[in-house]
């Protein structure tokens, strides 16, 4: 649910910026069947877009068997190498068994395909809902499974998919904002507040520079898990890359400084049964979390001429919600300042 302030937010503005504006728009119902069925499968016609917006994923009917979902890449945004990474992370964890939704793989071997202009990828239709992290035996479990993960994903580094930093996802995303998006009236205080920031956390994370980097989802957020079966599945690898292992716990935790301690202790004992939970990483929660607000920024700045943005976060690139934004970042500068959080 969006923030009250959102819900009656004035017209955005729009900002010209220098990108393709509209990478999806041969993705007609026909594209779409075409590619489905370049890979053998007869559709039957039936088919529906899913929520995503970096991608675009449609859920496409097939004749006599279950539905599948295809996955469309946004083009200029991951190389080949760097997808079939990911899907190679994957098959890894399913290896282990693991629940992870894992892309279909041809008779050739290959799981990601080429049609025209378009690099995809097709998915077996998996249910569930989302989980409820007010439950701790869900964040027991949940810890559990990213102790396995991560166990996984320290074997070896990716050799093609990007590291989380401070530069690309802090200092590019504000150099973005600053010279193309923040209000004239706004820019002064954003520039101030932002370099603040940016110092706070570099000198954090450059503490924690000779911390283990290993392959992370890197976007463990309710959206991209699936409870069923009474255990959690993962799903959409998309954002998975280097990183402390500390990002995929932080994005869990929710409510005050109480709530926070008592679900990271769950989520530790339950993490720490398959690997090595490092305490020293909890001082990166508030640097990685106002890190992710940055980017998040930046991310809708960067896609905003792409017609599904305006359309599904009009709130977005208006004075007011630049506004909420600064006062969120201050409430971060001071986050930053607190003690780390403490495994009880």
């Amino acid at each position: 649910m969006l923030p009250d302030y959102f819900s009656h937010a004035p017209r955005p503005r729009i900002c010209v910026m220098p990108d393709n504006p509209h990478p999806f728009e041969q993705l007609t119902p026909e594209f779409l069947l075409a590619a489905v069925e370049s890979q053998g499968f007869v559709c039957d016609g039936r088919m529906f877009p899913l929520n995503s917006y970096e991608n675009r994923v449609y859920q496409v009917g097939i004749d006599n068997a279950e539905p599948l979902i295809a996955k469309f890449y946004r083009p200029m945004r991951w190389s080949r190498e760097q997808i079939l990474e990911e899907h190679q992370f994957c098959f890894e964890l399913l290896e282990q068994e693991l629940p992870v939704v894992v892309p279909i793989v041809n008779g050739e071997g290959e799981s990601l395909f080429d049609y025209r202009d378009f690099m995809f990828a097709l998915y077996p239709r998996k249910g569930g809902h989302a989980p409820e992290l007010s439950n701790l035996d869900n964040l027991f479990s949940l810890g559990r499974l990213l102790g396995r993960i991560h166990g996984v994903g320290a074997a070896y580094p990716f050799r093609h998919r990007p590291v989380l930093d401070s530069q690309s996802y802090g200092h590019d995303s504000v150099a973005l904002i600053s010279d193309s998006f923040i209000p004239a009236d706004l820019k002064n205080s954003y520039d101030t507040l932002t370099r603040d920031l940016l110092q706070a956390i570099d000198a954090t994370m450059q503490g924690a520079a000779n911390g283990q980097m290993i392959r992370v989802h890197g976007d463990c957020h309710i959206g991209n898990m699936l409870w069923r079966d009474d255990a959690p599945h993962f799903v959409d690898f998309d954002d998975a890359r280097m990183a402390p292992a500390i990002q995929d716990i932080w994005m869990l935790l929710s409510g005050n400084r109480v709530a926070q301690t008592a679900q990271l202790s769950e989520i530790v004992d339950g993490y720490s049964e398959f690997y090595d939970f490092h305490p020293a990483e909890l001082k990166l929660i508030e640097p990685l979390r106002t890190l992710r607000m940055l980017h998040y920024s930046a991310w809708l700045a960067r896609r905003w001429q792409d017609p599904a943005f305006p359309r599904s976060f009009p709130w977005f690139n208006t004075d007011r919600y630049w506004g909420q934004h600064i006062l969120e970042l201050r409430e971060q500068l001071a986050a930053l300042q607190e003690p780390p959080l403490e495994v009880s």
